[in-house]
């Protein structure tokens, strides 16, 4: 049976976030990190986290991907904002769902949850980013109708660039 066969069987449900998802987060951000070999990068804090996505001026937002009642992936995002359009953005940080639970379309929904987001938000663009050896991400991104922005080359100043930048 492939999965398109076997999803009439399967129940999506995507909701937001409580702070009683904290340690589900926390997994779901060492998932995604050790699929993109990144794991040493993790160095976050439970308190810290806790504080930027639930406390009183929350940064960022999450959106708990579930799959028959079991919680299988994530999608972390925030506002920017266009200087051009003169309204926010809605960008995408993270897209996760554990690679057994993929193909069952639940990552359409998510994108599609997040865009009606977005346009209630009255955001101007939704977008994100995605490794660049990431081919199955990349073709299902581009299948959804997103476009890539090759011209765009992102740029960062972390660590201790950030820190001694004065």
């Amino acid at each position: 049976m492939t999965n398109s066969e076997s999803n009439t069987q399967i129940k999506h449900h995507i909701r937001f976030a409580t702070p009683e998802d904290i340690d589900t987060i926390i997994f779901f951000i060492n998932a995604i990190a050790e699929y993109e070999k990144m794991q040493n990068e993790v160095v976050l804090k439970k308190e810290t986290l806790q504080t930027y996505l639930f406390g009183e001026r929350p940064m960022a937002e999450v959106l708990i991907l579930e799959q028959n009642d079991k919680e299988v992936g994530f999608a972390l995002f925030f506002h920017n904002f266009s200087t051009f359009e003169g309204r926010p953005g809605l960008y995408l940080e993270d897209l996760f769902i554990l690679p057994e639970y993929r193909g069952f379309g639940l990552g359409k929904a998510a994108l599609k949850k997040l865009a009606a987001i977005a346009r209630e938000r009255n955001c101007a663009r939704f977008e994100w980013v995605c490794l660049d050896w990431n081919t199955p991400s990349i073709e299902f991104y581009v299948k959804q109708g997103a476009k890539a922005k090759k011209e765009w080359i992102i740029f960062r100043m972390d660590g201790e660039n950030l820190k001694n930048y004065k």
